[in-house]
């Protein structure tokens, strides 16, 4: 049985509808708490679901959320808003980065990097396992996609440990897998240990792309049957508008265009336009889209096909569950 699985029950791949592919909506990290970073922490549940709503009233449908319990995770107050909206949200299992690692887990005497070290590969297999399968932090709230990172042009044995879980507990549930790559870098890297763990490659998406802007990047990591995420949209302070439609439109012509998700990684207050009236989620929808269509139909390529694509028919097959043998 084909099936893609939200926070609140499994649906069937053409259930999925317009997709947004990388989205934080209520976050606490133990890190930015202890730093003080309050512009990172999303914590203002009612606001949060307004900005759902406004997604949804402008014609999302399905938003993955893409928090791990490292980067403080709330699955009960987002299943409330997916409730509360009617917005299916695609939960999030896994680990995300080591730096963050070194700030204590909530309510215990450990750091996450404690943690990590201290248990071997198949507790930590079996940790994911568990939240695709039971639910995550004592819920009955299961997770969509099994997820890992790694540094700036670097991959510490402990990100290599999560990756081996990750990839392990997605080969045991079907769950598709996600990558965190900091500013873009190390995915070819990342794809040596994928490998290693016998993953196909089809079942993974690689976020961040946007931020490291190369083209023949891209292609090599498009040549191994992954799914690249552009998830910096509106982020202008990385790069204009242009530098990453211009990746997208490349790869589409270079016929990768099955492979593109797109989304925003709204992960700040100063994002939201529910927190401070910032774009916020409706913009990509709303305004964005139609730019990409008119550049597209300016290349020679079909704009209104490729948002389909990146939208509705890619997310359906990148977050669908594998069938398992």
């Amino acid at each position: 049985m084909r099936f893609i699985r939200t926070m609140t029950g499994d649906i069937s791949p053409e259930q999925l509808g317009f997709t947004y592919a990388h989205e934080h909506i209520v976050c606490r990290p133990p890190y930015w708490l202890e730093k003080g970073q309050d512009d990172l922490i999303l914590d203002d549940v009612n606001k949060s679901e307004k900005e759902v709503l406004l997604a949804k009233q402008a014609g999302v449908d399905t938003i993955v959320d893409a928090t791990a319990i490292d980067y403080g995770r709330c699955p009960q107050d987002i299943y409330h808003i997916a409730v509360n909206t009617g917005m299916q949200i695609i939960g999030t299992a896994g680990f995300n980065k080591s730096f963050l690692w070194s700030a204590k887990i909530p309510g215990e005497n450990k750091t996450f990097s404690d943690w990590i070290e201290c248990a071997d590969i198949q507790e930590l297999t079996n940790f994911v396992i568990d939240e695709v399968e039971k639910g995550m932090q004592g819920t009955a709230i299961k997770a969509g996609q099994v997820k890992f990172g790694t540094g700036y042009n670097s991959i510490s044995p402990l990100e290599i440990k999560t990756i081996r879980a990750v990839c392990r507990a997605h080969l045991m549930t079907g769950a598709p897998i996600h990558s965190h790559t900091e500013a873009g870098t190390m995915a070819l890297h990342q794809i040596k240990y994928l490998k290693e763990e016998g993953v196909d490659l089809h079942h993974v998406s690689f976020g961040h792309m946007d931020r490291n802007p190369d083209t023949y990047y891209h292609c090599l990591i498009a040549d191994t049957g992954a799914f690249l995420c552009f998830d910096g949209i509106a982020k202008i302070k990385y790069a204009p508008e242009s530098t990453r439609i211009n990746c997208i439109l490349e790869l589409a012509k270079r016929g990768y265009q099955k492979q593109i998700l797109v989304s925003g990684d709204t992960a700040r207050k100063s994002y939201y336009r529910s927190y401070t009236h910032a774009l916020g989620l409706p913009y990509i929808k709303e305004e964005w889209c139609s730019r990409l269509e008119i550049e597209a139909e300016q290349n020679g390529l079909n704009g209104q096909a490729l948002i389909e694509d990146i939208f509705i028919n890619n997310p359906r097959e990148c977050f669908e569950f594998k069938e398992l043998r």
